[in-house]
Order: structure tokens, then C-alpha cells, then sequence
């Protein structure tokens, strides 16, 4: 190697390390602003942390337990607490000899009738209206006691 290349290279390693060193002082990131500091701050945990806590499940609590409890003997296929969908899998119930599948949607957070949708079907097609009108009252009736025994009434 000549002397002008081990020249060439120290003058580029210098050249190198000082232009590094010059972007960690006033260097600002360009996604800094979305968090009002620079991207490394802890208000920028702060913030994410509210956006992240923004989010709220408008479901009721009470119904979502008892449609669980219900229906225990059918497999728990998806949930989504925040949309309130839950999809059951094929169950027997018991002392019982045809297989259903069920999809609740719980649509408000309120303790009421209205908030509550049930999907009943067996593997021979739709299920009669009154059977599925049985199991949302026995949901109904399920919640309404969980919520007694969680106040202490």
C-alpha cells in the first residue's frame, strides 16, 4: 500500500468519525415532533401510553361471564372483547344428543336484552327461534346473578 492510500483511508476514517460525532448533538429525528421531544424521551412513552389507554371495551362485563358460563360446553373457537363477539365451536350439551355451535355478540354495555345477540345453529342448519330465545334468557338470568354476587346484595 502507498503512502497516499494509507493517507486516503485515515483522511476517510477521520473524515467519518467526526461527521458520526456531529450527528448526535443537535440532530433531530424527523417523526421527533409526534411526541413533543426528541423520539428517545420518556414523553414519548407517556404519550403512547395514553393513546394505548384511549382504547375502551364497550362490553358488559356481566354478559360476557355468563355467556361463557352458559355455554361451557361448547369449545371457545375466537373472542373479541372489543367488537363483543364470541364464536363457540361444535358442543353436545350435556344429557343432551344433537351438537350445536353458537356466536354471541354483545353490542352495549348495558345489563339489558337489547345488548345481547345470539346465533344458534346445530349441524343439520338453523336452530327453532325458541331454543335460541331459551339460551339468551338463560344468559340473561346467568349475568343478572353474577352481578348480584359481585355487589353482595
Amino acid at each position: 500500500m502507498t503512502a497516499f492510500q494509507k493517507t486516503t483511508r485515515v483522511m476517510l476514517v477521520t473524515a467519518m468519525a467526526l461527521g458520526l460525532s456531529a450527528c448526535s448533538g443537535g440532530f433531530s429525528s424527523p417523526f421527533s415532533g409526534l411526541f413533543g421531544g426528541k423520539s428517545n424521551d420518556a414523553g414519548a412513552v407517556r404519550q403512547a401510553t395514553r393513546t394505548a389507554g384511549a382504547e375502551s371495551v364497550a362490553v358488559n362485563r356481566y354478559l360476557w361471564a355468563a355467556s361463557i358460563d352458559v355455554l361451557s360446553f361448547l369449545p371457545v373457537e375466537s373472542v373479541d372483547p372489543f367488537t363483543g363477539v364470541i364464536v363457540f365451536g361444535y358442543g353436545t350439551p350435556p344429557g343432551g344428543g344433537r351438537a350445536y355451535r353458537a356466536t354471541v355478540h354483545i353490542s352495549d354495555p348495558a345489563l339489558d336484552a337489547r345488548s345481547l345477540n345470539v346465533a344458534l345453529q346445530s349441524r343439520n342448519g338453523a336452530v327453532s327461534l325458541e331454543t335460541q330465545r331459551a339460551v339468551e334468557d338463560a344468559i340473561l338470568a346467568r349475568a343478572r346473578q353474577i352481578r348480584i354476587q359481585d355487589r353482595g346484595l
